[in-house]
């Protein structure tokens, strides 16, 4: 249909410079949304990336199965021999989160007081910088012009997100992974949305990013939007995952809501009798995935939740995604039974980053069973060819993995026989506790309840974290990880956790969650953990009850732990196991210099920020206070939980 339809319309002009790129069918797509502000950013963005065409794809089957063929045919991804499996690769050094050049865009004058943690540059120059890198940098592509919903469709969680990439592999994993929008943005029209520009750039004839050095992805929230060039892993290149959560952080912080990277699971009783849904921080490596997917209770999301109070003054959350973006090593039959299967069975679901050989993909940790092929195609192709066993060494001489440690799954939740029947609930599920963990080898026992929302937020905001070996080289050292959000927290610290004290002031005392701490990797004096991998069914198993009030506590200096009883007969009911009393002493014993030694790095690193709350620090000293007495008290540094 001719544009002259518009003939009257303010913007007429603008939709004839779009007709350069973009066809009248799609052209009209654009015009059904009656927004301005969608097509001022179009217009900008395609001027300046100079592409040879775009698409604009709605939330018709036929656009999102285009999407899914086009990431075949320009060779993003490969069919293997399971019926809707791909596989797609990132360059040799795209295998990861960039977080050198991920950088929220700040005015000069206001670097300061963002604090230590935050990677920042200059606003002026930054804008400057990345868009003279964009420049040209979709030149002979398509551009895929993507609507999607942060959220459930028709929620007033949600939040409207406009993306423009030129991967279809980037678009593929979208249409997984978030719901789609293009309905959504007709619907709720206006200027509330965020944007989100990524171009791969110039490829190499491997067909990944040839200017790696020019990555740069650059957050501006004065514009609530992203804008990402040379790259292809998710992480840097999907605006709607790891990015936009940034955005929506900030947008959270000022409105009075927040915005957390969390779990949402719910935790069944032995007797299935009723749900109580659970959200769930932990940093990388320390057991957040399999903590929301632990057999016999239900999942709502993996990732990052929305929350927010209804009418009722109850907490509300909604997972924004309907996908899980997960790391595929040491998942298998045993100990992600769930996504296992999902993994070998005919579904729509992208590989990254593994090997294959004659259509089947390999991964680290895939289960005894398996059997290795010594050669194929693996991560390492693009810059040394097809793998094989034996002959490809990193810069340093060490031999390279067959599948990259960082390599992943694109699935649908939904597709697993444990997704909750809550996922699309658009008023979201009722939050009734929160639980934080980290990995700690000596110190934290293996759960217990804060005393109260205060003491809960200084749990959350003082989350440890050890490194492990096998992944950051030297063991043992301790990462400081805020509410499991250090990465993504681009407000400054003292604001983000009022933002948290304030929300749990607006909850009345019948609604308000109960805080946990959780620690699955705590160390006999042997070195052995206490724990198996599914013990920890047991912690949320007490955590729950304590909701229902069906298990009294023991309080202690650091909060309320279990009566041996109730987790020995927890051990039997769920397990069959004893759980001895010798054990019991020995995990949940309270270390008291342990707890000490933490307190003083934690009060350290906080005492460097600007704009801590007053209540942090009170609830610290309180602790620290508690400790003390205890350990007059007794008389020891290792009290047991008999003792109290």
């Amino acid at each position: 249909m001719a544009l002259e339809k518009w003939i009257n319309n303010e913007d007429l002009e603008k939709l004839r410079a779009l007709e350069k790129w973009i066809n009248n069918e799609d052209l009209e797509k654009l015009r059904a949304l009656e927004n301005p502000k969608v097509e001022k950013v179009i217009e900008e963005f395609l001027t300046l990336c100079k592409p040879a065409k775009a698409r604009v794809i709605d939330d018709s089957p036929e656009d999102i199965a285009y999407i899914r063929q086009l990431a075949i045919d320009n060779g993003e991804e490969m069919k293997v021999a399971v019926k809707g499996h791909t596989v797609h690769y990132d360059g040799f050094y795209d295998q990861a989160r960039d977080k050198k050049n991920t950088r929220l865009l700040v005015p000069a004058d206001e670097k300061e007081k963002y604090g230590q943690h935050i990677n920042t540059a200059d606003r002026d120059e930054g804008i400057k910088e990345v868009l003279e890198i964009m420049d040209g940098a979709m030149e002979g592509k398509t551009v895929l012009i993507r609507f999607f919903s942060l959220g459930p469709t028709k929620s007033k969680f949600s939040l409207l997100a406009l993306q423009l990439t030129d991967s279809a592999y980037v678009a593929h994993s979208e249409d997984i992974l978030y719901r789609m929008g293009y309905e959504e943005f007709k619907r709720r029209k206006g200027d509330d949305f965020f944007y989100l520009i990524h171009s791969a750039g110039e490829l190499t004839d491997k067909n990944v990013t040839k200017n790696v050095e020019k990555r740069r992805i650059y957050i501006d929230l004065v514009e609530n939007r992203v804008l990402s060039v040379n790259n292809q892993y998710a992480g840097n290149s999907l605006g709607l995952k790891k990015l936009a959560l940034r955005l929506a952080i900030n947008k959270a912080v000022n409105e009075d809501w927040l915005t957390e990277h969390m779990f949402i699971s719910a935790v069944w009783p032995l007797d299935k009798s009723r749900k109580t849904y659970f959200l769930g921080a932990f940093p990388s490596a320390c057991g957040k995935t399999s903590t929301a997917m632990i057999p016999g209770f239900t999942i709502v999301g993996d990732d990052i939740a929305y929350l927010k109070l209804n009418v009722a003054g109850e907490v509300k959350a909604v997972n924004i995604e309907q996908g899980i973006f997960g790391i595929i090593k040491d998942v298998n039959p045993d100990d992600d039974p769930e996504i296992y299967k999902n993994l070998c069975t005919p579904r729509e679901a992208i590989f990254s980053n593994v090997l294959i050989n004659e259509g089947t993909p390999y991964w680290l940790g895939m289960g005894k069973q398996v059997t290795v092929p010594d050669k194929g195609i693996n991560w390492t192709s693009s810059k040394l060819g097809d793998w094989e066993a034996g002959k490809h060494f990193d810069d340093e001489g060490n031999e390279l993995k067959f599948s990259h440690p960082n390599a992943r799954y694109t699935i649908r939740i939904e597709g697993l026989e444990n997704a909750d029947e809550a996922i699309h609930d658009p008023d979201g599920v009722k939050v009734s506790g929160i639980i934080y963990g980290g990995r700690d080898s000596n110190t934290s026992v293996p759960v217990y309840e804060s005393f109260s929302w205060e003491h809960g937020v200084f749990i959350g905001a003082s989350i440890e974290s050890e490194t492990t070996a096998a992944t950051l080289g030297k063991a043992g050292v301790r990462k400081h990880q805020p509410m499991a959000n250090l990465d993504f927290i681009v407000t400054p610290l003292g604001k983000y956790l009022n933002a948290h004290l304030n929300f749990g002031k607006r909850i009345d005392d019948t609604n308000r969650p109960r805080i946990f701490s959780t620690n699955y990797f705590l160390k006999d004096e042997n070195g052995r953990y206490f724990d198996e991998i599914l013990d920890k069914k047991i912690w949320l198993l007490w955590a729950e009850g304590r909701v229902h009030g069906e298990y009294e506590a023991i309080e202690t200096p650091i909060g309320l732990i279990p009566k041996f009883e109730d987790i020995a007969s927890l051990f039997k009911g769920a397990f069959d196991v004893d759980y001895t009393k010798e054990r019991y002493e020995a995990e949940f014993s309270i270390r008291i210099q342990k707890f000490l030694e933490k307190i003083e790095r934690i009060e350290t690193i906080f005492r460097a920020e600007k704009d801590i709350p007053e209540k942090f620090f009170v609830e610290l000293e309180e602790q620290k206070k508690r400790l003390l007495v205890a350990k007059e008290k007794f008389g020891s540094d290792i009290l047991s939980p008999l003792l109290f």
